[in-house]
């Protein structure tokens, strides 16, 4: 597994993914956007983005993660954290100290070093933005933030990662031969009319 930047030509992909996890996609650029791929198979397990909320010449630019989704089959096994990851380096490489993060999952971003905060704490940017939020796409969103420098990925996350599939692990409920009492050893696959 690894994660990179989105591409355009993932576009459509994202778009579907985002709708179905009904995440927020306000002011949607693929650009933003960081994918998890399977080396083996080349399919891709998950997503995430961050944004540039610009400042004017009272307030300065403030950095967004949103829109984190790990595709069902792909969950449980360090698929998100690594999108996480890759996010903050994003971040950290674009000169932001700080990133902010509007969501209703904050048990999940508290294991990273993300921290809630009170609503008057967030940049005046993202209180609109918080208020837009709940009112679109995640009623039960708060106002997290983390020290770029400060994200801890869990072992056993980094663990998991290096071994994903997407199963995780777990036998696939495809049918096989054997549950309709065919012998794969004897049996043959053509037909026999019998003339």
């Amino acid at each position: 597994m690894y994660v990179r930047d989105a591409k355009n030509r993932e576009e459509v992909w994202l778009l579907d993914h985002i709708e179905a996890m009904e995440l927020d996609d306000t002011a949607f650029r693929s650009r933003d956007y960081v994918v998890a791929i399977d080396e083996a198979s080349g399919a891709k397990a998950g997503f995430g983005r961050i944004r540039i909320h610009k400042g004017d010449e009272e307030s300065a630019d403030v950095c967004e993660l949103t829109s984190i989704g790990v595709l069902e089959n792909w969950r449980g096994q360090g698929v998100g954290a690594h999108v996480v990851e890759r996010l903050l380096e994003y971040a950290s490489d674009a000169g932001f100290d700080e990133v902010y993060s509007l969501t209703g999952e904050s048990a999940y971003l508290a294991q990273f070093g993300f921290e809630r905060i009170e609503e008057s704490a967030l940049p005046s940017k993202l209180q609109k933005r918080l208020e837009e939020k709940r009112g679109r796409t995640d009623p039960d969103a708060v106002p997290l933030r983390i020290e770029t420098g400060t994200f801890r990925m869990p072992e056993h996350l980094r663990e998991a990662f290096k071994d994903a599939s997407e199963h995780g692990g777990e036998p696939d409920d495809e049918e096989s031969p054997e549950d309709f009492g065919i012998d794969t050893e004897t049996a043959t696959y053509k037909y026999d009319t019998g003339r």
